[in-house]
């Protein structure tokens, strides 16, 4: 625990905002170091212009790839374009359309070159068919960062075959010195025919009524908490506010590219993640002000549901909340539902409560995508505070995490039950039990991260775990993919090593339905098998 966690970011942690745009420009990277090479993980390429891992040079070649990839598969249609807030996706926005103008793509991109969410390319994508998306984004990370995702025809992250095909031809195109990308000046590629501005913001809030109850949430006269986090859609809470007549005040809703507004993350570093309680302390310190409050990271496809009950709600805990009311209050008989295999086992509880099959898949929310679009499904959640849901006539909402919908769910459940989501979940409690789950975090180097990923079941000698016996070693889900990682199952608890996609950390999962006690030696034993390895 850094002595800054749960604090307002001091002045010294600030990024230089000056330096890292010009690296972007000016710094190329070094071919025959992996790091500096384009890599997808669960959620896109990430990298910062100052480690020469997202510059000028990287986006260049990722985006002709795209241009590559489009051409491969036969995509003739729209390509939505979006980024969020961090600095760095300002000059990737702009070199993503250079490239785009000078193959010829018709690409959509924001009035104003304004931010636009995650969630929102991904509804844009599904109500335009035959189109895809770029979202220039490293999501939750820290301010130095930058991410570039590519979303497919359904909406939804593009799966690991396009994402290798992409990263592949990408890193060719550097190893190559960029010969054979295609690129106009910003000037030129403005005065493109093909280049368009487009209004994402009216489609999309005219559109939620047919997903969330919102006008049970105005006749119940609700005080809302929206905290924009300096995130791409600040603009689209104050839209909702004016389209649907909700008493929403709206925090953090202008641009620093500092973040220095954010309250520090538990390692003292700044990230817009919505789902800690140390990046959120500053919402949660306002929770007695509101009815129901709630942020988003930067590109909004993650929730935090801040209440007065609990101040913010566990990720876990709201997905059980969310999962039993959605299938309680609306028409979704016959469907399932999706969870990650590192999420809580209240979600089976739920599940089987309400008679609902449970699809368990490895991290990221491209597992859920296929499930969503041929209706095996009617939610999608990750412990990470990322989900979708169907629309109430069960047609896809979103094939991308949504946290705008998400935190109008949180107000929809209390205007309707006049429960908050986190009474709502004591509820669940006192008929299923009180799981206690918890992640550890932990610097790891990529052969470290390498060393997990590639994990077997016999590479675990012990046979028992916390005193109780190994009842099972999986490095597959239940849908037949690699977890990337491995999870070990007794009785009552379970734990997950796993490396992060995004960050040169590796996490430890667990969760025990005995005590706090049989939880810490849980993860006790785990960090000893995960050191056991790094020898």
């Amino acid at each position: 625990m850094d002595k800054n966690a749960g604090k307002v970011a001091p002045k010294e942690i600030l990024e230089n905002i000056a330096e890292l745009v010009s690296r972007y420009y000016t710094v190329y990277p070094d071919i025959d170091d992996s790091d500096q090479l384009i890599a997808f993980g669960t959620s896109g390429h990430r990298g910062s212009s100052l480690k020469k891992s997202f510059n000028e040079a990287h986006i260049l070649a990722v985006s002709q790839a795209v241009v590559d990839y489009r051409k491969q598969q036969n995509i003739t249609g729209l390509l939505f374009l979006g980024m969020d807030t961090h600095a760095l996706s300002t000059p990737a926005h702009t070199t993503t359309l250079q490239v785009m103008a000078a193959n010829g793509v018709e690409v959509f991109y924001a009035k104003g070159f304004e931010y636009t969410p995650t969630p929102v390319i991904s509804h844009a994508i599904l109500t335009h068919i035959g189109s895809d998306g770029i979202v220039i984004t490293p999501s939750h990370n820290p301010p130095s960062d930058g991410g570039f995702k590519y979303n497919g025809i359904d909406g939804g992250p593009a799966d690991v075959d396009a994402t290798d095909w992409i990263q592949n031809r990408a890193n060719e195109y550097l190893k190559n010195d960029l010969q054979g990308v295609n690129f106009f000046t910003i000037e030129e590629a403005l005065e493109t025919p093909c280049i368009k501005e487009y209004d994402f913001i009216t489609p999309y809030v005219s559109d939620l009524k047919n997903v969330i109850n919102m006008e049970a949430i105005k006749n119940a006269g609700l005080k809302i908490g929206a905290d924009a986090m300096g995130g791409s859609g600040m603009k689209y809470y104050h839209a909702i506010k004016e389209s649907y007549g909700l008493d929403i005040e709206v925090f953090h809703d202008a641009v620093d590219f500092t973040f220095s507004f954010m309250h520090c993350d538990k390692d003292g570093k700044i990230r817009m993640d919505c789902s800690s309680p140390y990046a959120m302390a500053g919402l949660v310190q306002m929770k007695d002000k509101f009815d129901i409050a709630f942020g988003n990271d930067t590109d909004f496809d993650r929730h935090g549901i801040v209440t007065k009950s609990s101040g913010l709600l566990n990720p876990n805990h709201y997905l059980s909340v969310a999962i039993d009311y959605l299938s309680r209050s609306r028409d979704f008989d016959g469907l399932g539902i999706g969870k990650t295999l590192v999420s809580s086992s209240m979600i089976d509880r739920v599940a089987l409560d309400n008679q609902k099959e449970v699809l368990e898949t490895p991290v990221g929310f491209k597992w859920f995508v296929k499930p969503l679009s041929d209706g095996k499904i009617f939610f999608g959640g990750e412990e990470s505070a990322g989900a979708s849901f169907l629309r109430f006539d069960r047609k896809t909402w979103s094939n991308d995490k949504d946290g705008i919908i998400l935190n109008l769910l949180a107000a929809e459940i209390l205007a309707t039950t006049k429960k908050d989501p986190g009474e709502y979940y004591a509820d669940l409690v006192a008929k299923h039990g009180n799981p206690i789950y918890a992640r550890i975090d932990a610097v790891a180097n990529s052969e470290q991260k390498n060393i997990l990923k590639n994990l077997k079941p016999e590479d675990i000698k012990a046979d028992s775990l916390a005193g109780e016996k190994i009842e099972s070693i999986l490095t597959t889900a239940s849908n037949g993919a690699k977890i990337g990682g491995l999870k070990i199952n007794t009785k009552n608890g379970w734990c997950a090593l796993r490396p992060s996609g995004t960050e040169d950390v590796y996490k430890i999962y667990a969760e025990s339905f005995i005590d706090e006690a049989h939880l810490k030696a849980i993860q006790k034993e785990a960090q000893e098998i995960v050191g056991s390895f790094f020898k």
